[in-house]
This record gives C-alpha cells, structure tokens and sequence, in this order.
C-alpha cells in the first residue's frame, strides 16, 4: 500500500465520542507527505483518570480546543479518496463513527485497514505482543511519544509501509 491516511484519535472518557486529539499522517507513493494534529473539545465533556494516565491530557489542555466538526473540516480534504490506517482499527474506526453520530454528520463510510492484525499475520509469535511500539521497533522506528496522537499515526504510517 502506497496512497493512504494514518490516523490516531485519543479519548477524553470511555465514550468513543470523547476524541480529544487526532493525529493524521498523509501517504502518497510511498511517501509521507503531509501531517495534521489538534486537540479536540471532547463530547461528552469530561475526563477520566486513566485516559489522562495514558495520554497525559485533561480538560484545561481542550476547553479552548476547537470541536470535531470543525477540526474534521481540515481533515476531511487531506484525506479524500485514501484509505485510513490505525493501530487497532476498530478502536479508531468506532471512535470516528461515534463522533460522527454524535454531531449528526454523514459517515461516509471510509475504508480502515488494520496494522494490528497485520502485524499478527506478518510477526505472527515472532514478537512478544502486537502493540504499537513493539511493532514499530520491530519495523524499524523509534516510537519516542507514545499515546500522542500524532507520533501514534506517524508509527502506523511506518508500519503499513513495511507490512500492508
């Protein structure tokens, strides 16, 4: 695969909805080509303390952030007619349709692609978990950021080049 969109969304809560960052890494021919990251005012309005343990945001970092609709208006044309990629895609995917429903936006269906399941099929028990670092380093790539939307996306970026 050479022509796709990485995207990352981290969470606010435990609604999907509550996507309070979004990385998005642009691949064309097999290079990246552009880069997007906001912080998003989550929906529904309120953290939990294990997202905040696992990203490190809480609701000072988005009360002024702007919110999905209008972060999706810079995005949407960045994507067009790629498939997206996620580490985990149905977390991501699932996160993206509730946020969607949330705003009464039509879906328009996108296609995921899933390096997660990839890297099972490709490292099979070569590796001692799936996760996003270890199949990066596997892959090659020093994940230094972890559970930032945009190093996340950029990681999956690496990782579908080498495996999908």
């Amino acid at each position: 695969m050479k022509d796709f969109a990485a995207i990352d969304f981290e969470t606010a809560n435990e609604c999907p909805s509550s996507v309070c960052s979004v990385g998005v890494v642009i691949v064309r021919g097999g290079e990246v080509v552009d880069s997007f990251y906001s912080l998003i005012h989550p929906e529904p309005e309120y953290y939990q303390w294990f997202c905040m343990r696992v990203h490190g945001l809480c609701a000072e970092d988005t009360e002024d952030a702007p919110v999905f609709p209008l972060v999706w208006e810079k995005i949407e044309p960045l994507i067009e007619g790629l498939p997206l990629v996620a580490h985990n895609s149905p977390f991501d995917e699932g996160c993206l349709r509730a946020v969607f429903n949330v705003y009464r936006m039509d879906y328009p269906e996108y296609t995921f692609f899933d390096t997660c399941a990839a890297s099972r099929k490709h490292f099979g028990r070569l590796l001692p978990n799936h996760q996003l670092q270890t199949v990066a380093a596997a892959c090659g790539y020093n994940l230094l950021n972890h559970h930032h939307a945009l190093a996340d996306a950029e990681a999956c970026a690496r990782i579908a080049l080498m495996i999908l």
